[in-house]
């Protein structure tokens, strides 16, 4: 199993991602959100090793446009996944999942490098 780096295409810190990778020799296997979205089991997974915190991006448009009662949806493992998995875009990103099943939510350098 190739490190799987999950997020959408065009997005800046997805950009910083693929390069930095690339620029430390480092293969990997993208998965775009917007060809395949990721389902309840694949956000269940990533929280088996993330919290919950880590995984929804709350600075981006998606969380901003929210309604109140879809932002404490947020809060809770059983609603929040089938919102994430209706709305991908308000999954961090990227999400790393490495060869040996650790992940990593958001661009972090030094994780990175240290499953090098």
């Amino acid at each position: 199993m190739a490190t799987k780096i999950f997020g959408i295409k065009n997005c800046n810190t997805m950009k910083k991602t693929f390069q930095f990778f690339e620029e430390n020799g480092m293969d990997y296997e993208f998965i775009d959100y917007k060809k395949k979205a990721p389902d309840v089991d694949l956000l269940a997974g990533f929280l088996s090793k993330t919290p919950l915190e880590e995984l929804v991006n709350r600075r981006g448009t998606t969380y901003k446009k929210l309604s109140d009662e879809e932002k404490e949806q947020t809060m809770q493992q059983a609603t929040a996944l089938p919102l994430l998995n209706e709305k991908s875009s308000m999954i961090k990103r990227p999400i790393i999942v490495f060869e040996d099943g650790d992940v990593v939510a958001g661009f972090d350098e030094e994780a990175i490098l240290a499953k090098k």
